[in-house]
Formats: structure tokens, sequence, C-alpha cells
């Protein structure tokens, strides 16, 4: 299994980025899929969860419209669009499957 995220970067507070995240190695379209983050000296948390067909999304209330989770499995590739960022959301963000975790991309939000 391989999970690889990327799109990570530093943006100032209202400002938006694309997180993606590549998979390898199991049957992706059979499995919903989990944006997580962690930020400094806290547990990492799951922020977004799409369903196997995209149509079911959650999403952590601290995120509630201001995130889109979507996927494509054609591509075998999950998405996270943030708008609207705040310092609150500055982590580590990873994609997650069933205990496998991607290196995880930075995102720093200034104030």
């Amino acid at each position: 299994v391989q999970l690889v995220e990327s799109g990570g970067g530093a943006v100032q507070r209202g400002g938006s980025l694309r997180l993606s995240c590549a998979a390898s190695g199991f049957t992706f379209s059979d499995y919903a899929l989990t944006w997580y983050r962690q930020a400094p000296g806290k547990e990492r948390e799951p922020v977004a969860t799409i369903s196997t067909t995209g149509g079911t999304t959650n999403y952590a209330d601290s995120v509630k419209g201001r995130f889109t989770i979507s996927r494509d499995n054609a591509k075998k590739m999950v998405y996270l669009q943030m708008n609207a960022l705040k310092p609150e959301d500055t982590a580590v963000y990873y994609c997650g499957w069933r205990g496998y975790w991607g290196q995880g991309t930075q995102v720093t939000v200034s104030s």
C-alpha cells in the first residue's frame, strides 16, 4: 500500500489550497477514504471522509463549509479542497486507509 500526499504549502488567512493523495496497492474504489491532520502537540484527527462512490461525505465540525473532499476512482486519487483557511488549520495533512499513512503534506496558514 502506498499513499502519497501533495499540494500543501504556506498561505495567508482566507487563502485556499488543494491537497491530493495518490493511492496504490489496494482496490481503491472499494473503500472509503479519509483525510486526517495533525497539528503540533496535538493528536492526529480526522478531517473529512468520502464514501466509495463519493456520494457521501462527512466533515469535522471545524472545517464544515470550508473544505470539500472528492475522489477520482479511475485515477485512484482523493482530494481535499480547502478554502477560507485559518491559522488553526495549520497542520500536517495525511491521507489514511486502514492504518496506512502517507508521508503527509504540510499546510501552514499565517494570520
